[in-house]
């Protein structure tokens, strides 16, 4: 394995011998927005319209240093102050309206909503719960910079604790790109057995001919996430958090379910994607785009380990073959993707067809004989699949489809998707979309091993059949509103023993969410509203009725010289009450309980963010009003945390 310092080192140094200038820009005033980025942006700005200019082998702009997702659309760095900075800024770097957390740091969180508008052909290892803080290889981003730039994320923990997201990314010619990262999490907690102690390491090469003929990127992810488990407060310790009783502040006190377990998930995966343009034509009159055929191949090796460890079996859990607990679960997985694509106004933009190539094994390390059962060592198989996309868009209409299936294999999937849209202008867009899918439940719910007895099973589930129906309403002036039906046949899920299980029925799942933006002088109040109802299946799958955050806060330059953007409020979330589903740390899954509703508690966050140039300052003091009322849980026996400060920043560094 290559070291990681040499390439720290290389970094560093491609950096030395880089010089940057900054220009006046006259004209331009704090606050006003130029091309649609705001003036606070001092990528673009620094200061009251100072524009970034770097001595290359020719003056760069702003627009210049990119971000490239997975489908190769870019975005610009974005150094603004804003309130969707506001809520990425968690260690998960996502926007957690449809989640609550439990009270850690790098704990879990729960789900208010669900999205079923995933699209796979392979089945997944499973153990949700720990995957959630798993960059997938969507996930991962890369980049194209006129000069090395770097950004740094760090927030304090729960405590003793805190998280570190450190990125390098260097342009060592216009046609090749390096990058590092690392994010680091280590929080105590303030409950017994509540330690998290995540790793995550990231790098990306991303490459093509001065012509773009050829294109290629790769990368490397690892992922050390450890968790000590302790399943929550037992009944007696329950009733004197929610009474708030005095001997029991400290909340080290109180008893939990279990002690001395842990439970770890290593991973690590290697991706390969590279491309090449067969035949390209630019049309003579310059009335066409230019026409391209690619053909391009994909990898991809993917190790995942996951570990349950107690030093003492727990009877709070049940029945052990032995004292000492050591449950070990793998998954790898192999994948070969062959496709070409054609992108050409006769085909109104681009459409492709790929081919694919995967196996993949699940499993222990031995065969479980029970009495009247025999629990085999592992799941495995090679499948075949075929996908195929169209893209088109003929003036303000647009068509995205996709169809893909399992061809040859074991355990099968397929899906058809489509979405179309339109969009007037930039102030208003209206999209549908229709997704028709059936796929492999999760691993871990067909075949799963453990020391404990009752943990021990083989299923042969049925496809789960998914149809989802969405439409949205994007407009400037009178907010964002979308709609969408799932139903859901042979839906998958942990019974109240925490036993897999398919529901015989059709789930029957209805989302309507609105986003409204007030705005009056310096103040803004952004609002979302999201209402859910499960008509049928209601005792499988359940979510609150109402969720709702509002947010109002002040933003504005300060001081004489404006160097610091002020941005100051309070945000406020509230769900009804509903069967919140529990936390199992020996699976990392949740499982459905019909006995105690939570919810109905307004969580009051009031924060203060500040900008100086490159760097945004955050400072926050989350559920104030926790003294007040205690009835704050996340799942029936995991409390959110208390009256807590923290504090963070994010910090751009263009050299």
């Amino acid at each position: 394995m290559f070291n990681n310092r040499v390439i720290l080192l290389f970094l560093f140094l491609s950096a030395l011998p880089v010089q940057a200038q900054i220009k006046k820009k006259p004209g331009l005033h704090s606050g006003e927005i130029l091309n649609g980025r705001m003036m606070n942006d001092t990528l673009l700005n620094g200061k009251f319209g100072e524009e970034r200019q770097i001595k290359l082998d020719k003056k760069a702009h702003y627009t210049d240093y990119k971000i490239i997702s997975y489908t190769q659309d870019s975005t610009v760095v974005d150094t603004t102050l804003s309130l969707r900075k506001e809520r990425l800024f968690n260690h998960l770097r996502k926007d957690l309206f449809a989640y609550q957390s439990l009270h850690n740091l790098g704990e879990t969180y729960n789900h208010l909503a669900y999205d079923f508008d995933d699209r796979r052909l392979l089945p997944q290892m499973g153990i949700r719960a720990k995957h959630q803080d798993f960059t997938g290889v969507k996930d991962v981003k890369y980049y194209r910079v006129p000069t090395p730039t770097s950004e740094l994320f760090f927030k304090t923990g729960i405590q003793q604790g805190q998280v570190l997201d450190a990125l390098l990314t260097s342009n060592l010619s216009p046609e090749i790109n390096l990058s590092i990262a690392y994010k680091g999490l280590r929080s105590l907690g303030n409950y017994r057995s509540a330690l998290a102690s995540h790793g995550q390491f990231r790098s990306t090469i991303s490459l093509q001919r001065k012509d773009a003929r050829y294109k290629a990127r790769m990368h490397f992810v690892s992922h050390d996430l450890m968790n000590q488990e302790n399943a929550g407060l037992t009944p007696v310790s329950l009733q004197y958090f929610l009474q708030n009783h005095p001997d029991f502040l400290d909340r080290e006190r109180l008893e939990m379910n279990y002690q001395g377990a842990e439970s770890l998930l290593k991973a690590k995966r290697f991706y390969l994607e590279q491309s090449y343009n067969l035949w390209q034509h630019q049309d003579t009159t310059h009335r066409l785009k230019n026409t391209v055929l690619q053909l391009g191949h994909a990898f991809v090796f993917t190790q995942k380990y996951y570990n349950f460890t107690q030093k003492e079996a727990s009877s709070f859990i049940g029945e052990s073959y032995q004292n000492e607990i050591r449950d070990s679960t793998y998954y790898k997985q192999f994948h070969n993707r062959i496709f070409t694509e054609l992108q050409s106004p006769y085909v109104l933009g681009k459409i492709g067809l790929g081919i694919g190539l995967a196996s993949y094994r699940y499993g222990y390390r031995s065969i479980l004989f029970l009495e009247n059962q025999e629990i085999p060592a592992q799941l495995q198989d090679q499948c075949v699949y075929t996908q195929a996309y169209w893209h088109a868009k003929l003036k303000k209409t647009g068509l995205r489809t996709a169809i893909g299936s399992t061809l040859k294999g074991r355990l099968k999937s397929n899906y058809l998707s489509g979405k179309a849209y339109y969009q007037k202008d930039s102030l208003l867009r209206f999209q549908a979309g229709l997704l028709i899918k059936s796929e492999v439940p999760n691993l871990n719910f067909l075949l799963y091993q453990s020391n404990y007895k009752d943990y021990n099973w083989q299923h042969n589930f049925r496809n789960e059949n998914t149809q989802l129906l969405e439409a949205q309403l994007l407009t400037s002036r009178f907010g964002n509103y979308s709609v969408s039906s799932t139903l859901k046949q042979h839906y998958t899920y942990f019974n109240t023993l925490s036993q897999p299980e398919q529901y015989d029925g059709m789930v029957n799942y209805l989302k309507v969410e609105a986003r409204k933006v007030w705005k009056y002088h310096k103040f803004t109040l952004d609002t979302r509203v999201l209402y859910q109802k499960v008509t049928h299946g209601s005792d499988v799958l359940h979510v609150p009725g109402i969720l709702t955050e509002n947010t109002l806060y002040f933003t504005d330059y300060v001081f004489k010289g404006d160097p610091l953007y002020l941005q100051t409020g309070m945000t406020l979330k509230y769900y009804t009450k509903y069967y919140a589903d529990e936390f199992n740390p020996l699976l990392n899954e949740y499982r459905i309980q019909n006995q105690l509703k939570i919810g109905n508690y307004p969580y009051f966050d009031f924060f203060v963010n500040g900008q100086i140039r490159r760097t945004r300052l955050f400072f926050k003091a989350e559920n104030i009003f926790s003294f007040i009322n205690h009835n704050y849980l996340v799942t029936p026996t995991q409390a959110y945390r208390d009256f807590s400060i923290r504090f963070g920043l994010v910090w751009d560094f263009f050299i």
